[in-house]
């Protein structure tokens, strides 16, 4: 290990030979014990495999932008609930001064993104796309596509998945405001289903959690996941 990550190891976190870590390139996990700790490099002996799965669902994300510390806890939460990939949206009714600040903390929320997957012993990271209107990515997703919306004609989102096979999906989350009319209607030129998470109203957080955990178990089919 070179770099910050073997700086941070080795000189904040006082790493030192005999220590054991979790370990990942990317495609495996495993157990490494500290051979060698220098001033920017930490030398490791592999001395075990660990399990590690990955989802054949692959999930996308659009998630507009809110307030910092909810969205911020939401791509933490994204993470842990197996996203592939993350969209954050400039919604028409998101907070101008926010999207203005969004592409300024871009690596800040890379950094979130790689400790969740880290935490949570994921070997793929999501990735992090540049904020964009949702009319600009509502066209050309494969997969089923879901919108969360508050309207009375929503149907439930089991009720949607129900019979569903598909191996990708995409799931659109509104801000705090709710989706405009010219949003719904780009959505459902794409072949955007409408659904919705009941009766209550929910923070954008929260529906990211409710709304994945709904999907993965109506749409993943890994035995271990």
């Amino acid at each position: 290990m070179e770099g910050e990550a073997a700086h941070h190891l080795g000189r904040v976190l006082r790493a030192q030979p005999g220590q054991v870590y979790e370990l990942s390139d990317g495609t495996s996990v495993w157990l490494g014990r500290i051979d060698i700790v220098q001033r920017d490099r930490v030398e490791f002996e592999l001395t075990e495999s660990l399990p590690s799965e990955v989802s054949p669902l692959e999930v996308t994300l659009l998630l507009s932008v809110v307030k910092f510390d909810a969205f911020e806890w939401a791509l933490e939460k994204a993470t842990e609930l197996g996203v592939t990939r993350i969209v954050p949206l400039a919604a028409a009714r998101s907070e101008k001064a926010l999207l203005v600040a969004a592409p300024k903390r871009a690596e800040r929320w890379r950094k979130i993104l790689l400790e969740s997957s880290q935490q949570c012993r994921r070997v793929r990271l999501p990735v992090l796309d540049a904020l964009a209107k949702p009319e600009q990515v509502f066209a050309g997703l494969d997969g089923v596509r879901i919108l969360l919306s508050e309207a009375c004609e929503a149907k439930p989102l089991r009720q949607v998945l129900a019979g569903q096979g598909a191996s990708s999906a995409v799931l659109a989350i509104g801000p705090e405001g709710g989706w405009t009319h010219a949003e719904f209607d780009a959505a459902r030129r794409e072949g955007f289903a409408e659904a919705s998470l009941g009766k209550l109203i929910l923070r954008a957080e929260t529906a990211v959690i409710a709304s994945l955990a709904i999907l993965n178990f109506a749409l993943d089919r890994a035995e271990n996941f």
